[in-house]
This record gives structure tokens, C-alpha cells and sequence, in this order.
């Protein structure tokens, strides 16, 4: 054993080299960088770390805070506080958002229903896709002659602002600062430069000196908060079900493929045809339907007259009562009566059981020679 160490302790080492040098690389390069959507530190296209290195290259002094304690420490009056990721805050988180931001100006990042209520708005935003650049068509000179582009957004159904589409605007002002930006997508990495998002964007995070850019946190919220039915779901929920429903319809692929044509067998046991009929008169005499009952005996009826006259099974009825009229001497419309498609439904089982003995009778007239 002690050879066998020794002759491969080169090998062994240089793999572990290589194990040590891999987890290194892989933990330094996810140290410092944040995998959020909108997250100010994710380089990734769902990121907006571009929009937070401009800022800070235009003079905006950026501060990231991750959690409400950590926004409550940082003074923000005069500031401009920017909330991504609104989807997780609830109704306490709202609340103290509120009370420390009331001399900022506040931009939330497409807030949802719950999360617009929470904020006193009765409206509810509607969501929309931009097929084309949206123009700014508002008063506000802060975003003259710009338009936004993205490939989803919400709309708020408020009076005024800017970017207006048919259900509210894309940016929305309810009450003096607060500003309600739909179109988030615009701060991400791979859409900042569509149409005139970025400029957009800048011009209303750099209105101020100084930016605080608040991620909130789902750990600070208390039991029975939540505002949105999102915030309460765990993040890996949406991922689950899609794989959920892939490999259902995968199944149901894979199970229908192997059903193949329908075959034919043998039945165990023969059944005389008197006890199955005699089965569905007793079905049909359960149900209550004489109006089925009398049409099956009235077209086992024809069948076999028409056979018997040597008419063949596709005769029309019309042929078939004129002939039975010939041959038994009745006159038309009593044969029609009788056996015809559109003759009367028996309404007692009285009339039923008078019928079924009349087409048993018509039978062995038409037999007789």
C-alpha cells in the first residue's frame, strides 16, 4: 500500500492543486457580485450594474443598502432612494420605508398591485409590452424629446405624467415624492440602451447629489406581512413548477406514444342477444325514455321488413311505407303512424307495450305468404 502511495503522490497532488485552484477562482468570483434582478452589483443582463457605475461616474454619490435596518442608518433626506425588487416588501417594510424616506425623493421599480396599495393607491397597474418606442408626451422638460423602449412594463392608471399609453403611464407621479417607474427594464444591463432608456433613467436617479439604492430583504418582514403574493412564495417555487409541467407533458408524450392503435379481442363469454336486450329494455324502462325505447323498436322493425320485402337495408322510409301499404292492405298514413321516423312518441308505458305489439304484428302480416 505504501508503494502504491508513492508511486502515484505526484498524481494525487497535482489533482488537488487543481481541486484547491478551481474552488479559489469560483469563490473570488462570486465574492462582492449579487445575482438579483435589478441588483446594482450583478454584471449579468438582468442586472443594472451599468446604470450604477454611470451614476457614480457622473458625480452621484451611490450607496447600496440590503436591508431596512441598514436604510434606516443612512440619512436620505435630500436624497433620491431608490427601491428595486419591490416585490419584497410588505406592509412593515412599507411602513418604515416611508416614515425614513418622507424628504427624499422615493422611486419604486414597477411595483405590483399589493405593493401600490400599500402606498394608498386604490389603482390597479396593468401590464402591457412596448412594440415600439413609447415618446414622453408630458410637460416635465426633465424628459422632453425622449422615449422609452423595453420589452415588458406596467402602466399606472394615474392623471398626467409622462410616457402615457392606453391604460396609465409608464412613469408615474401620484403625489409629490413618489414617482412610480413601470418600465424597470430599463436599468437592466441588456436593455439600458434600447431607445432612450438610459438617458431616461439617469436624468431621474441623478436629479440629486446623492443616491441610495435599497434592495429590501424578506428577512424583515414580520410574521403575517407581505403585501403580494410573490413575497410570501419561496424564490425556488417558479422554477419547480415549470420543471413540474415539463415533465408531466414529457410523460404524457412518452405514455401516449406507447397506447398505439385500438385491438379488437374476443370477448370471454357469449352473451345471447335475447339478455342484452332484454337488459336495455330494462335500462330504458329505469330511464323513463320512451321516446329512445320506441325508435329502437321501430327501426328493428324496418330493418326487417325491408328484408323481408327484399328492399335491402338503405331503403328510404318513405319507399318502405308505401310498399308495407301495398302489401298489408293499410292505407298510408297509418303504416306512417307506425313505423315511420317521424311518427308519435308513445306517452305511457301502456302505449309503448300497444306499440310493440303492433310492430309484432306488422311483422307477421309482412311474413305471411
Amino acid at each position: 500500500m505504501t508503494g502504491r502511495w508513492a508511486r502515484h503522490r505526484a498524481t494525487l497532488l497535482i489533482v488537488a492543486g487543481l481541486v484547491a485552484a478551481v474552488a479559489v477562482v469560483l469563490l473570488s468570483d462570486g465574492a462582492g457580485r449579487r445575482a438579483g434582478e435589478l441588483d446594482p452589483d450583478n454584471p449579468d443582463p438582468a442586472g443594472a450594474q451599468a446604470v450604477a457605475r454611470v451614476l457614480e461616474d457622473q458625480g452621484v454619490d451611490v450607496t447600496v443598502v440590503r436591508d431596512a435596518d441598514g436604510l434606516e442608518a443612512v440619512d436620505v433626506a435630500g436624497a433620491t432612494v431608490l427601491v428595486t425588487s419591490t416585490e419584497r416588501l410588505g406592509e412593515s417594510t412599507v411602513e418604515r420605508l416611508q416614515t425614513h424616506a418622507r424628504d427624499a425623493l422615493l422611486v419604486l421599480v414597477e411595483p405590483g398591485p399589493g405593493t401600490t396599495g400599500a402606498f394608498g393607491m386604490s389603482e390597479l397597474p396593468f401590464s402591457v409590452t412596448l412594440d415600439d418606442p413609447r415618446p414622453a408626451r408630458c410637460a416635465d422638460p426633465l424628459f422632453a424629446g425622449l422615449a422609452l423602449e423595453v420589452d415588458q412594463a406596467l402602466e399606472y392608471p394615474v392623471e398626467g405624467d409622462c410616457f402615457r399609453g392606453r391604460h396609465g403611464a409608464l412613469l408615474a407621479e401620484p403625489r409629490a415624492g413618489l414617482v412610480l417607474l413601470g418600465a424597470g427594464q430599463a436599468l437592466s444591463n441588456d436593455q439600458v440602451l434600447r431607445a432612450d432608456a438610459g438617458a431616461v433613467v439617469l436624468r431621474l436617479l441623478g436629479q440629486d447629489e446623492r443616491l441610495v439604492w435599497y434592495v429590501p430583504d424578506l428577512e424583515d418582514q414580520v410574521g403575517g406581512d407581505g403585501v403580494s403574493l410573490e413575497t410570501l412564495l419561496p424564490d425556488w417555487l417558479r422554477p419547480a413548477l415549470w420543471l413540474t409541467a415539463i415533465a408531466t407533458i414529457a410523460l404524457l408524450v412518452w405514455r401516449a406514444r406507447r397506447l398505439g392503435a385500438l385491438a379488437t379481442e374476443p370477448l370471454p363469454v357469449v352473451v345471447k342477444a335475447i339478455e342484452t336486450t332484454r337488459s336495455r329494455g330494462r335500462l330504458y324502462r329505469r330511464a323513463g325514455d320512451r321516446a329512445h325505447a320506441a325508435a329502437a323498436l321501430r327501426a328493428a322493425a324496418r330493418v326487417r321488413t325491408a328484408d323481408h320485402l327484399g328492399l335491402g337495408p338503405r331503403t328510404e322510409p318513405e319507399t318502405l311505407v308505401r310498399d308495407l301499404a301495398r302489401r298489408t292492405g293499410q292505407s298510408l298514413d297509418a303504416v306512417e303512424a307506425l313505423i315511420g321516423p317521424s311518427a308519435p312518441v308513445p306517452t305511457t308505458d301502456h302505449d309503448l307495450i300497444t306499440l310493440a305489439d303492433r310492430l309484432a304484428e306488422l311483422d307477421r302480416e309482412v311474413r305471411r305468404p
